[in-house]
């Protein structure tokens, strides 16, 4: 059996806006996955920083299709899609996955936002999408951690404006929404994978530590959620789920290899910085 969320993760999910599946992958999983983004020459060359409107730069590579690399193995692998299927209630496709490159001593912060603050004009009507974040490195308070406001997702979609470059929520909702929910600051292990919901409240610091804070975000839309038009992000498109063992299998066969991958680029990727679509 593949190592889905259980029935009270799934529960904590939609009671906080997440869950944290400590251990999702293997040590030997989460090595390869680390060893080929660093080492992949394509992966560095596609990605583009957003101003985080305090003096840093957050650095990322964003693609719309899994493919059959490396990433495509761990976004279409059954333990991520069958959790996913869980949370959301039936058939999910993959809307888009993203490494987040936050390096020691440059890597920027992230605004308080929502990822359905951003996908909401793309044509999704519900927020039934959910996102994976899996740890590439260690993350901590010092290099930049995830932090959330638990149950902030209960609240619905916030309206979002600029801040630098970046579309964040507006801060007036959500400094009462933090005087009333719990402050977290998601501290994870490599291979420790956080499911988190569309609407639930999301930021974190520059990385100012030695160390860097690389991680893979994996995001996931109902079937029955098809947005009603085209954007820059797939509609619904079906998913081939792969066995999990399938990430070592072909892994190592395809290490670094990010030759499927249909990267997209600065200009193209409206959802973190624009509040309108113009593709």
């Amino acid at each position: 059996m593949p190592h889905v969320l259980t029935d009270s993760q799934v529960q904590q999910y939609h009671a906080d806006g997440y869950a944290l599946a400590r251990g999702l992958f293997s040590g030997e999983e989460i090595s390869l996955l680390q060893r080929s983004a660093k080492e992949d020459a394509e992966l560095d060359k596609r990605s583009f920083g957003r101003a985080d409107g305090e003096g840093g730069v957050v650095r990322l590579s964003l693609w719309n299709h899994p493919g059959d690399g490396v990433y495509g193995m761990f976004a279409r692998c059954e333990r991520m899609v069958r959790s996913c299927e869980k949370l959301l209630g039936g058939e999910v496709y993959h809307y888009h996955s993203k490494m987040i490159l936050k390096d020691a001593k440059v890597g920027g912060a992230w605004a308080w936002h929502q990822d359905y603050g951003y996908w909401y004009q793309n044509g999704v009507l519900f927020p039934l999408l959910t996102s994976v974040f899996i740890a590439v490195d260690p993350c901590t308070r010092a290099n930049g951690c995830l932090q959330v406001l638990k149950g902030s997702h209960h609240a619905g979609r916030i309206n979002h404006v600029l801040t630098g470059e970046q579309a964040g929520a507006d801060r007036e909702r959500v400094d009462e929404l933090a005087k009333r929910l719990e402050l977290v600051h998601v501290e994870m292990e490599p291979g420790d994978a956080l499911f988190f919901h569309a609407n639930m409240l999301h930021r974190s610091d520059q990385n100012t530590s030695d160390d860097p804070r690389w991680s893979m975000i994996c995001c996931y839309n109902a079937a029955r959620n098809d947005p009603y038009k085209d954007s820059h992000h797939p509609r619904y498109t079906p998913l081939k789920v792969v066995p999990d063992a399938a990430i070592l299998d072909v892994g190592e066969k395809r290490f670094a290899d990010s030759g499927d991958v249909a990267w997209l680029e600065d200009r193209r990727d409206r959802s973190a910085h624009t509040l309108t679509d113009s593709e």
